[in-house]
């Protein structure tokens, strides 16, 4: 799935519409410190009330948000061995094609057990399953109406998956109007903290209009912080790599074959031309697939681009095979680069931080003045400090 794919349904999230439809809900209820399912529930989801389908339909929007290999990670399953009717990928599609119900809650039920017998929760905690439907509408042509486009769609089943922890409510003092008194608020049903979900899952993924049963969305809790163990052994997932993962890899990688120390304009260089790989990407159209990797061989173009000496096919092999010890190894340009129009780089001193963008970073240098190791960095208009504006004092030699 790409970002543009996951908006789209994230957006069909709410009450108005006619392009998701929600039939079946399915609510575990587990206690912490427990390896079994304290209570279930299931209902359509047209039959809950209003207030209950508002709550529950922020919460599935909350768990597809979050950018891509950092919150939301697209898992491939791992093979199904022979007669292993427990496997995620089988109990989500049976999931999906079941017509009955009670095989639909014995389907998640199964899923539900595998996460409360590989892992006992300190919170207790209730875990959500939907099945519905998304329709995504065809292209709008030049001249075509709402209602035109709305002839055509595409039709998609999903199951949705939210985890979520609880807690009590604190006391309080409340005043009753009726007894015209001061009491205390003591309520002990624990509330369900739907609006921070600890996690989640999407199955099938999908790409423009092709379901892929061989894959699924997971959600995170934090960001660049997945449950590795949770994918592996309760979703049956492959390994996956976060970007903070793929950027340390490459710095390693760099560091290898330039060393610990660097210039600004080499710097600048590196992410002008990776940012170049996604420029050009933007500029495909929809239907190309594809997204822009950097391996051995881009690795090497990247640094020779950027003015570094020296650089050879076998030292950067030699470099991947030291880091990841895969020369095959690809990391995503997105993942390198920090964002570029905005200040997401850091330069820290003993003196002060200063946050600068990528495509600025040529502007800043070491130099030395006066025997002193400075940070100079060129300025096309005034530089105002509280207020004021700063004056030149010196011209450096």
């Amino acid at each position: 799935m790409n970002k543009k794919d996951i908006a789209e349904i994230r957006k069909q999230f709410k009450m108005e519409t006619d392009l998701l439809k929600i039939a079946d809900i399915y609510n575990v209820y587990i206690q912490k410190e427990s390896s079994e399912i304290f209570h279930e529930e299931s209902r359509a989801f047209s039959l809950l009330d209003r207030e209950q389908q508002e709550l529950f339909l922020a919460n599935f929007k909350k768990v597809l948000g979050g950018k891509l290999d950092q919150k939301l990670f697209e898992v491939k399953f791992q093979p199904q061995e022979e007669g292993q009717a427990d496997h995620t990928q089988h109990l989500l599609y049976e999931g999906l094609q079941t017509e009955d119900k009670a095989e639909w809650n014995e389907h998640m039920q199964g899923i539900a057990l595998k996460m409360v017998q590989e892992k006992q929760y300190e919170k207790d905690m209730v875990v959500t399953f939907i099945r519905g439907t998304y329709f995504k509408t065809t292209k709008r042509e030049p001249g075509e109406t709402e209602i035109d486009m709305r002839d055509e769609v595409y039709t998609t089943p999903f199951i949705l998956c939210s985890m979520n922890t609880t807690e009590l409510p604190k006391s309080s003092l409340v005043f009753d109007f009726v007894e015209k008194e001061y009491k205390s608020n003591l309520v002990t049903d624990p509330v369900i903290k739907l609006t921070s979900p600890i996690g989640g899952f999407l199955f099938p993924s999908f790409t423009d209009n092709a379901a892929d049963i061989h894959h699924l969305l997971y959600s995170a809790s934090k960001a660049n912080k997945p449950d590795f163990q949770f994918i592996e052994n309760v979703l049956n997932g492959d390994e996956i790599v976060t970007a903070e993962e793929d950027k340390a890899v490459f710095e390693e990688i760099v560091k290898v074959l330039i060393g610990e120390e660097v210039n600004s304009k080499t710097l600048a260089g590196m992410y002008d031309e990776i940012n170049s790989m996604l420029v050009v990407d933007e500029e495909y159209d929809e239907e190309e697939e594809g997204t822009p990797v950097l391996d051995k061989k881009e690795v090497e173009r990247v640094l020779k681009a950027s003015g570094v000496k020296d650089v050879t096919a076998d030292k950067v092999e030699r470099a991947f095979q030291q880091v990841v010890e895969d020369t095959n190894y690809e990391m995503k340009a997105s993942h390198i680069i920090p964002s570029y129009a905005s200040k997401s780089i850091k330069i820290s001193t003993k003196v002060a931080d200063i946050k600068i963008s990528p495509q600025d970073l040529r502007y800043v240098k070491e130099v030395n003045y006066n025997g002193k190791r400075c940070l100079l960095i060129e300025v096309e208009e005034d530089t105002m400090i509280e207020g004021f504006k700063l004056i030149a004092e010196e011209e450096l030699e």
